[in-house]
């Protein structure tokens, strides 16, 4: 049986490359941009390069910015001397909903993953240490997911902070093992937050 043309499967192509779209839903997505106006279509495309081209990552925390520093880091009402750590740039929008939270963030850039061949000198580590070294800083929170990766990421965290005399807390399992920070309700973080522990 013939497919579809070449332009549709061009299309269908670029929804597949997003992770979790499966090919029904990829050519949903393909069928839906196709009922745009031309006038649509050119504002959808130029959201996804806008973001492409302006998306930068923070000089301080690895996160998403749009200029060199990020709005929480320049963030002058903040308390720089917390820094909560997170697998990914999109985790600091999710913990932000915790409207009790008044630290800053250190975006690692995924979990150790051994089979993945994500290993430490892969992730945004060293930026951390460094942000330690230059003092000032009372307590690192890691929020890494409650999964093997973000455990194992977790426990090696502590270990190689350790030396710098900073205190480490985890956040508590108010987070079902298994789940994403993702998904997590402002409760639940909020929870998580209050009854972090020592590691």
């Amino acid at each position: 049986m013939k497919g579809y043309i070449a332009p549709i499967e061009r299309l269908i192509d670029a929804f597949r490359r997003l992770p979790g779209v499966g090919a029904k839903t990829a050519v949903r997505y393909a069928f839906s941009v196709l009922k745009f106006s031309e006038e649509e279509a050119a504002s959808f495309a130029d959201a996804v390069l806008g973001a492409a081209r302006d998306v930068r990552t923070c000089s301080v925390c690895c996160g998403f910015s749009d200029g060199d520093v990020c709005d929480i880091c320049s963030d002058l009402d903040r308390d720089h001397g917390i820094i909560c750590v997170v697998e990914e740039a999109k985790d600091v929008t999710v913990m932000e909903k915790v409207r009790g939270y008044r630290g800053v963030y250190h975006v690692l850039g995924g979990s150790l993953s051994p089979l993945d061949n994500m290993t430490p000198d892969k992730l945004h580590i060293k930026e951390l240490e460094e942000r330690i070294k230059a003092g000032g800083i009372k307590e690192i929170i890691l929020a890494t997911n409650p999964t093997p990766n973000g455990d194992t990421t977790a426990a090696y965290l502590a270990r190689i902070l350790e030396p710098y005399g900073v205190k480490i807390s985890r956040l508590a399992y108010g987070i079902p093992v298994g789940g994403d920070i993702e998904y997590a309700d402002e409760v639940t973080l909020m929870r998580a937050l209050e009854g972090r522990r020592d590691l």
